[in-house]
Parts: structure tokens; C-alpha cells; sequence
């Protein structure tokens, strides 16, 4: 029978295996530990009806946005959200005028 490094039931099919060393916490490669962390953080964000936004900045604004964020003690994304909020609400009254 094949092993999946993935299957968590069958781990202890090979528990048998010497290997020197540290002995491992998770099962898991470390490439495979991110992938599950990566999806686990999408259906986190998705359950809390969060959307991703990717936008590319140059150095300078990415520089403020750091210093900013720092001085605010908020993360860099959460600086971003609260200025897009306050920017969307006063265009939002604009166009209601």
C-alpha cells in the first residue's frame, strides 16, 4: 500500500523508520505545512467575508505605508483597509450630491 504524505491515518504505517536527528513535529514536509496553512487561512477569510485585494505600489508609498502603519500600531493591510474605507465613504457622499 502507497503512503500519502497528506494521510494523516496511515502515518504510523512507517513509524518503524530511523532517522537522525531532530524528530519531526509534523508529519508533513514543510512545503506541504504552508499549502495547508495557506488553505486554512482562505476558508478562515472566506468564512469571515473577507476578499483579497493584490495591488502592486512603488517604493515611496510602500515606505509611508510602513512608517504609517507602525506609528498607528496597525498592520500594513489593515492601514490600507481603514484609508479605502474613509476614501470610498467620502465618495460615496460626493456622488450623492
Amino acid at each position: 500500500m502507497a503512503k500519502q504524505n497528506t494521510d494523516r491515518t496511515t502515518i504510523d504505517l512507517f513509524a518503524n523508520e530511523k532517522r537522525a536527528g531532530r524528530p519531526k513535529t509534523n508529519p508533513l514536509s514543510r512545503k506541504e505545512q504552508l499549502r495547508v496553512n495557506k488553505r486554512n487561512q482562505l476558508r478562515r477569510d472566506r468564512q469571515k467575508g473577507l476578499k483579497r485585494i493584490e495591488l502592486k505600489v512603488g517604493n515611496d508609498l510602500f515606505s509611508a505605508l510602513n512608517l504609517l502603519a507602525s506609528e498607528q500600531g496597525l498592520s500594513r493591510s489593515e492601514l490600507i483597509e481603514q484609508v479605502l474605507i474613509e476614501h470610498v465613504a467620502v465618495l460615496m457622499t460626493e456622488s450623492q450630491r
